[in-house]
């Protein structure tokens, strides 16, 4: 019983057959067509992109019985030994096993001789970053200046490993990865072919794990054939590679969404029973991070899956953003983690532990609105009897209110309002009061309240009604007491900084010597 693998079976026989790499095959059809052909020309790329499959069609396409033509016709004798790898005039070579000076000598012996069968001689080199310093020496000249009936065809995965001597000297194209989705509909039409049933996610999987080469998904079909019993289907593709699928790491953002540590962990062990691979979970779950973030932001581009929709307005950008770099760098050190759950642990507890700090900042301005809008209640009668000291008048209760001190986000709010200029300068002057349902109170110094103006007023009220995202009525009062404002902090933070620097400098021993020398100052005035 013979089979021929996937890989082999459908290899391309012409330039149309390929996938993914249209940029190069035109260049290449059109040189053909134009007669401007070049004595030597390198394929760079990955594994499995196409760079030797490039270079016997181009080989049968110069030696095609019907002519020099950029559609072989793939019936001829040439056209057919070229396919068989059987054309006495097409030398392919593996240069990880001839790396030896003399080998190359040996090669370049037989170019002054013309081809055998065919119009031109053609050398493939594959790995041709593997030959050693001498043998690049030796080929220099050949490569240079060769004899008009040769064609060197080099393929490489490592192009930087070749002399710039080499490089100068040949026509290099670079074979990109090619797209998970081209892979897929590759495979979707191979599978229709070959009569196998097959499910869209799990050729999805597949393309997604070939990591760019048509070679790599291809023999990936072959093994999910065998192992699905001739059916290629998504849950036993996942068994297979070892993965999961996205919908079991949904639990994992629902808790998240909800803060709930109990569930996060509960989810965490039903992932563990599976017993994954949670390299491969993290990059799942970046994925998924990723798919939100594009809802959330070009919702037009995105394509997440349908159960991870409502999540995107669960979540703000910024927790996205952040969950996204942990689950990112947690991939990076996995490796250093005393086992891979306990790392992958961790990173859910990170993300779970901490909240960027203006998601924070709004989530309190917010809670502060609610608590001003609720109804307040009277204080409970005091008794008869009640101590005559523990009373006060009415006039002397004053309204609690929330200032600068104790809501420290007003200052890092006024950073994200995006202000210049002297509406700036007016909002860094004013210090946050109270927020009451759509009322936003700031208090001015008196001394300050030449600022005020109705333009300035009215781009203050913009900002903050973008930034709260509703529509605000702003009140800004004068005060004579003293006040503590963004502008005054920053004052005082600086005035600190200058004299903790003037006292190490002060108490430097170099500089307490030179003042006792020379009888010298310090002049602190220069800021």
């Amino acid at each position: 019983m013979s089979y021929q693998v996937l890989a082999r079976k459908w290899r391309p026989r012409r330039f149309k057959d390929m996938v993914g790499q249209e940029s190069i095959l035109r260049i290449l059809e059109n040189a053909i067509e134009q007669s401007r052909l070049h004595h030597a020309y390198l394929f760079t790329g990955t594994r499995g992109v196409g760079k030797t499959t490039v270079a016997r069609i181009l080989a049968k396409c110069l030696n095609c019985e019907a002519g020099i033509t950029s559609n072989p016709c793939g019936t001829c004798a040439t056209c057919t030994s070229i396919d068989a790898g059987q054309f006495l005039d097409l030398y392919e070579i593996d240069a990880a096993s001839r790396t030896k000076v003399e080998d190359t000598r040996e090669l370049l012996d037989n170019v002054l001789y013309p081809p055998t069968q065919g119009r031109f001689k053609i050398y493939l080199i594959d790995e041709v970053h593997m030959l050693s310093n001498h043998s690049f020496n030796a080929l220099l000249k050949t490569l240079e200046e060769p004899p008009a009936h040769v064609k060197f065809l080099l393929a490489t995965t490592d192009p930087k490993r070749l002399p710039v001597t080499i490089l100068s000297r040949c026509l290099q194209f670079h074979l990109r990865r090619i797209t998970p989705e081209k892979i897929s509909q590759h495979l979707q039409y191979i599978c229709e072919a070959e009569t196998v049933s097959c499910e869209t996610k799990a050729l999805e999987k597949l393309a997604k794990a070939a990591d760019g080469s048509m070679r790599d998904a291809l023999s990936l079909l072959d093994q999910a054939i065998a192992y699905g019993h001739g059916a290629v289907r998504a849950e036993e593709v996942n068994a297979m590679l070892g993965c999961m699928a996205q919908d079991d790491l949904l639990p994992l953002i629902e808790a998240l969404a909800t803060h709930d540590g109990k569930k996060l962990f509960s989810a965490i062990n039903q992932l563990s029973e599976h017993a994954p691979d949670f390299q491969q979970a993290l990059e799942e779950l970046i994925s998924l991070f990723h798919h939100l973030a594009l809802q959330q932001m070009v919702p037009d581009a995105s394509y997440a899956p349908e159960a991870l929709l409502p999540f995107a307005k669960r979540f703000t950008p910024e927790e996205i953003q952040l969950y996204y770099q942990i689950a990112l760098l947690c991939r990076r050190d996995l490796a250093y983690a005393p086992s891979p759950q306990q790392g992958f642990e961790m990173a859910m507890l990170r993300m779970l532990a901490f909240a960027p700090a203006e998601a924070t900042q709004k989530m309190h301005l917010v809670a502060l609105a609610e608590k001003s809008a609720a109804p307040r209640t009277k204080p409970a009668a005091l008794p008869a009897n009640a101590n005559k000291t523990n009373t006060a008048t009415p006039q002397s209760i004053q309204p609690a209110v929330e200032t600068t001190g104790s809501l420290p986000g007003w200052r890092s709010m006024l950073m994200q309002l995006n202000l210049t200029g002297m509406a700036q300068a007016l909002a860094n002057n004013c210090m946050l009061k109270n927020i009451t349902g759509d009322k936003v109170e700031l208090t001015i110094s008196i001394k300050h309240q030449p600022m005020l103006n109705q333009k300035l007023e009215d781009r203050l009220r913009e900002a903050l009604s973008h930034y709260l995202k509703r529509p605000i009525r702003l009140q800004i009062s004068v005060t004579a007491d003293e006040i503590i404002t963004p502008h005054k902090a920053e004052q005082t933070e600086q005035s600190k900084k200058l004299e903790t620097a003037t006292m190490a400098i002060m108490s430097d021993p170099q500089v307490k010597q030179l003042i006792d020398m020379y009888d010298a100052t310090v002049d602190v005035s220069l800021k």
